[in-house]
């Protein structure tokens, strides 16, 4: 194997790399990803890199179909796919944004949808195409997904077991979003609230095995502060409110707890996560200036000069299609807002902030990854930025409606947002390429068909899943107001609408902007909150994100924070032959190759879960009800609870495969249980 300072691949080779099966698979493994992240996103509030999966799940594919295929054709099938991804992941926190906000958008508009996703997904690309060779040649800063996706297209190239580990999960994941959503055979959720010393306490849990893989994926540390959050904002500000305050309508104690919650304490997260955005940047400002300032200072090297592995697309053309990008944009907020002078300055303040929030979106996940790149920071402070200056020139210059400035803002964030998203991933896959020996230039055009193909599915996947659970409860009930008002026999019900928490929070945003009914003493005390985690150095945005989203979703991030946890635990305890405060290098080994698995697991459990919760909806639009068809009842909560507890149980003897089979899992569990009892009592003894 080559070492990781030169190509898998040399340069004097020329295998295949774009061929026409490539583009096919990558196309068609695209739209699923797409669809899966979009999904997932509006579900839980987070996303996940899919270049590892979509890599895996292009070896399965093109092996199986095609002989002699290269380790280049399936880096560029993975580039592909999980540029879709991760443009679903900037549009969805965005424009259904615009479905929170009143009076701007009833449904999901196809055409502008694709538009966003189409200018902010090209910018991006075209923007971490000039700087490739800074960040990844000349900087080589290590993009630590980038090099572990390395890993997995010369394991596969070499005969990895990583694909069946991942179509078992892809498959399993399947089966259960199809028994809970498709046949819903079992509650997705169960939760319950009692009154408890003239207050109410509250405890629930959303039985999702896409939630779950998210806490293994995350791991322990993310996971328990997100949990934290959780407890934080359901055991402690909501039952204070309550009992200082009174309780909300409802006819069960449930429904008044979270008509408190979403009404008053969810602010309190808003303005936690407005803080810790800013901060994450602040924090990182050293690292940015210097980015942004190597990024400018570069020069364009004669590619006749170059070796194959070194070639990128002309400059020439990444300068004049960022020039057509920007003009497009220009013309698209004049036809949208009907002001040209906002617009211009609406396509200038985007050409500036998209170069710069790519070269910190590069920079950021070449150092940390782009998994903890703090995109949702930049999202905010984009946002931010948007609203003052559509405020100086839109309402104190222009004088223009209040409807109008709430557009000019989402559409001109958007945008920007898209390119952020999808900047660090595009440059941790042209890291992967620069390792396995890929043709820049053919890879990045790679990355363009994906990106096309993933603007061209985000529209319509977001139009099914709004028509079929609803986006938001708030645009749900709405969009059912107004079917009822049309005489329609067709009402659904907004019990399964999708959550979609960045967009309500960006909406929640822009409208206290402009209309001024935000809740400001809940979000000055989420600003006071967020402070309070700075001062004690904990990572602020995971806790803010677990005050935003209901405790629900929490618990199974956390439960799978604490497997993963235990997974580790359990390789240093097999390979040591005991707990150490400091593993052997062998027992670190180990834990990371459970870990490696783990993630294919994870990968492969959210994206069968993810895509059956896609075909569900559109089985919903095609008024196809499978619990009609089958007559399947609905197991109660302790049996929905079991169910789900089964496909856990699953979850962890598949991650842990690897183990050494010198013990088993329930000693292990007990001896991991033991040691951190331990810890526990020295901490007390500690701080006595």
């Amino acid at each position: 194997m080559a070492e990781h300072g030169e190509p898998y691949i040399p340069a004097s080779e020329s295998p295949l790399e774009l061929t026409v099966r490539v583009i096919v698979v990558g196309i068609l493994l695209g739209i699923l990803m797409t669809a899966a992240n979009a999904y997932l996103g509006l579900y839980a509030g987070m996303t996940v890199s899919a270049s590892i999966p979509a890599a895996v799940m292009s070896m399965i594919i093109l092996r199986s179909l095609f002989k002699n295929v290269t380790i280049l054709e399936n880096n560029a099938v993975q580039t592909m796919a999980s540029a879709g991804e991760s443009l679903a992941a900037g549009v969805i926190f965005t424009v259904p944004a615009l479905l929170v906000i009143p009076n701007l958008w009833d449904d999901i508009k196809l055409l502008e949808t694709t538009i966003i996703a189409l200018l902010g997904g090209l910018m991006g690309t075209m923007f971490t195409i000039a700087l490739r060779r800074l960040f990844i040649v000349e900087e080589a800063l290590p993009y630590p997904e980038g090099v572990a996706c390395r890993e997995v297209l010369v394991a596969g190239e070499e005969g990895g077991e990583g694909s069946q580990a991942i179509v078992y999960a892809l498959g399993i994941g399947a089966i259960y979003g199809l028994m809970v959503k498709g046949f819903q055979a079992t509650h997705h959720k169960v939760e319950g609230a009692a009154n408890f010393l003239g207050t109410k306490i509250y405890a629930g849990m959303d039985l999702s095995v896409a939630l779950l893989s998210v806490g293994f994926i995350v791991g322990i540390r993310i996971a328990s502060f997100i949990f934290l959050g959780g407890m934080f904002g359901f055991m402690i500000l909501v039952p204070i409110y309550g009992l200082i305050n009174g309780w909300g309508p409802g006819e069960s104690n449930v429904e008044q707890f979270t008509y408190i919650w979403k009404n008053q304490i969810r602010f309190v997260g808003v303005g936690a996560i407005v803080v810790g955005g800013l901060y994450t940047l602040w924090s990182m400002r050293k690292s940015i200036i210097t980015g942004i300032s190597k990024a400018l200072k570069t020069n364009s090297l004669d590619d006749e000069n170059l070796l194959r592995t070194e070639i990128d697309l002309p400059m020439k053309f990444v300068f004049v299609f960022c020039t057509v990008i920007v003009a497009i944009t220009f013309l698209f907020y004049w036809w949208k807002t009907g002001s040209l002078i906002l617009s211009l300055a609406g396509a200038a303040f985007l050409a500036v902030t998209a170069f710069f929030f790519a070269a910190v979106a590069g920079y950021i996940a070449g150092v940390v990854g782009s998994s903890n790149s703090p995109v949702s920071g930049m999202t905010i402070a984009t946002l931010l930025f948007t609203v003052a200056l559509v405020w100086i020139i839109g309402d104190l210059m222009l004088g223009l409606s209040t409807p109008t400035l709430m557009l000019a803002t989402m559409l001109i964030a958007s945008i920007v947002a898209s390119s952020a998203a999808i900047a660090g991933d595009v440059m941790q896959d042209l890291k992967t390429g620069h390792m396995v020996g890929a043709t820049p230039r053919i890879q990045q055009t790679a990355e363009i068909i994906g990106v096309i193909t993933g603007a061209l599915v985000i529209g319509p996947t977001l139009k099914l899943l709004h028509n079929a659970f609803g986006i938001t409860e708030e645009a749900c009930e709405r969009q059912i107001e107004q079917a009822i008002l049309a005489g329609s026999e067709n009402i659904r019900s907004c019990d399964n609408a999708l959550l979609a928490p960045q967009a309500e929070l960006i909406g929640d945003i822009v409208r206290g902007a402009f209309v001024g009914d935000v809740n400001v003493q809940m979000i000055i005390l989420g600003i006071v909150i967020a402070v309070v985690l700075i001062w004690l150095k904990m990572p602020v945005m995971s806790v803010a994100i677990g005050i935003y989203l209901p405790l629900g979703l929490s618990v199974p991030i956390m439960l799978g924070g604490i497997m993963s946890y235990f997974a580790f635990r359990s390789a240093h305890l097999r390979v040591d032959g005991e707990l150490r405060d400091k593993p052997s290098k062998d027992a670190v080994k180990a834990a990371e190759d459970v870990e490696n698995r783990g993630v294919l697991i994870g990968a492969g459990f959210i994206a069968g879960e993810s895509i059956l919760g896609v075909l569900v909806a559109l089985l919903i639009v095609l008024n196809i009800d499978l619990t009609e068809i089958f007559k399947t009842g609905v197991l109660n909560n302790f049996l929905s609870l079991l169910f789900f507890g089964w496909f856990v149980l699953v979850f962890l003897w598949l991650a842990t495969r690897t183990l050494p089979k010198n013990s088993n899992l329930i000693s292990d569990f007990i001896a991991v249980l033991i040691d951190i009892l331990k810890k526990v009592l020295i901490m007390f003894r500690t701080a006595r």
